[in-house]
């Protein structure tokens, strides 16, 4: 983080990352880690549930996660507009770390049941990444606010990077290790986040629940507005294509690879390593129209997605690390334009809605990825790479239209 950046924003920017540096960290454990549990078919009473099929139960597994991110997404973002970023951050961090604690009883007891209410608790509290974002967009501006969303998403990347490495190295010890692990260091983080942060005043709140403010304020009721669901409905078609390639790929690697946990994690390590690396640099200023930047990273990120569905298992191991690359610019990219073009509409809404946006994508693809991947697991990833062009296409023709739009109107003002 550069000198120049006054010691307050400093603190802000490192409290921030550090939060989502630990959250994503305990997001991102169970990926290496179900698939061999799932696709190996061990017989044990979580992966034979009501006789249902391992693939099955893997995508129901991956689903549940998604889903309380979506919910948590939705409304957390809008709850602290109302009730203050600082106290709703430290109250979803430290559930966060008790959901992953009912994660390792879950495997404990191989209660299928008790792990899929486990996940979808620690996905809800884990929508606070919204809480992040929002913050960062409204207290700080210009270039340091654009960089900071960057950094913040580097910080994401990372524990991307961070909970597959720490699942491949404990879970040999016991698969609840690093759940536990995870959970400490949530508590941890929860606790120099409230140390660094100042407490601030919450909004007027009139009376008001939390639940009622999320009910009235969620996410979803900025799609009203026409241009936020044009954006809603081409981000949703990219990250369907995310989804469907971060959910899947550790599977086809099973497949085509026999790969393990610990092979698993390290290739994930390479792609989020990259992907982190790009995040400090991604939130550069440029004069091109942002979308029509959006949609060169989408197709790129497609292609990528595309070599795996296609490839043989050297083509699909380049590409599942060289996808962290254009994926780290397009969400630079998106979201400052977003906190740009919408702040009106409340910093957390719209960071909510973009978060929501991928949480939503995750539960669909993991739905219908399950169901595709008892085909093949290729099927999956040609899916979601179709679905990424599709996005790409799509942001270049509403840069298009936008650029269209000015020209006429600088003709009539002349």
């Amino acid at each position: 983080m550069s000198s120049h950046v006054p010691t307050k924003n400093a603190l802000l920017i490192a409290s921030a990352c550090l939060l989502g540096l630990l959250s994503t960290t305990g997001a991102s454990l169970p990926y290496p880690i179900l698939a061999p549990l799932f696709g190996n078919d061990t017989g044990s009473a979580l992966t034979s549930f009501l006789g249902l099929p391992p693939k099955l139960l893997l995508g129901i597994a991956l689903m549940v996660n998604p889903l309380g991110l979506l919910i948590g997404s939705a409304v957390l973002g809008a709850v602290s507009d109302r009730f203050g970023r600082r106290r709703i951050l430290l109250t979803t961090a430290i559930g966060g770390a008790v959901g992953h604690a009912l994660t390792a009883a879950a495997l404990v007891t191989e209660s299928f049941p008790l792990f899929l209410l486990a996940r979808f608790a620690t996905g809800l509290l884990e929508g606070n990444g919204a809480i992040m974002r929002a913050m960062l967009a409204e207290r700080l501006t210009g270039g340091l606010r654009n960089h900071a969303l960057s950094w913040l998403n580097g910080a994401f990347h990372l524990g991307w990077l961070f909970g597959p490495l720490l699942a491949g190295l404990t879970v040999g010890f016991s698969i609840t290790l690093p759940f536990s692990i995870a959970a400490g260091a949530l508590l941890l983080g929860a606790a120099l986040v409230a140390m660094a942060l100042e407490r601030e005043a919450a909004g007027p709140t009139l009376g008001q629940r939390w639940w009622s403010v999320a009910r009235e304020r969620h996410a979803f009721t900025l799609l009203r507005q026409p241009p936020l669901r044009t954006l809603f409905s081409v981000h949703f078609a990219y990250a369907c294509g995310v989804a469907a390639f971060y959910e899947f790929f550790p599977l086809w690697l099973v497949d085509v690879g026999g790969y393990d946990v610990r092979q698993i994690a390290f290739v994930n390590m390479g792609m989020c390593a990259l992907m982190t690396f790009a995040a400090l640099f991604a939130g550069r200023a440029s004069t091109a129209d942002p979308r029509r930047r959006a949609s060169l990273q989408a197709g790129l990120a497609a292609l990528a997605i595309l070599a795996v569905g296609f490839g043989n298992l050297g083509v699909g191991l380049a590409a599942i690390v060289l996808f962290g690359l254009p994926h780290a610019y397009y969400n630079a990219t998106v979201q400052g334009w977003a906190a740009d073009q919408f702040a009106s509409h409340g910093q957390g809404a719209v960071m909510g809605l973009l978060s929501t946006t991928f949480c939503l994508a995750n539960i669909v693809m993991a739905l219908a990825g399950g169901l595709l991947a008892l085909v093949d697991t290729r099927i999956v990833l040609v899916v979601g790479g179709a679905m990424a062009v599709a996005a790409a296409l799509a942001m270049r023709s509403w840069s298009a239209r936008a650029v269209g739009i000015r020209a006429d109107t600088t003709r009539e003002l002349r």
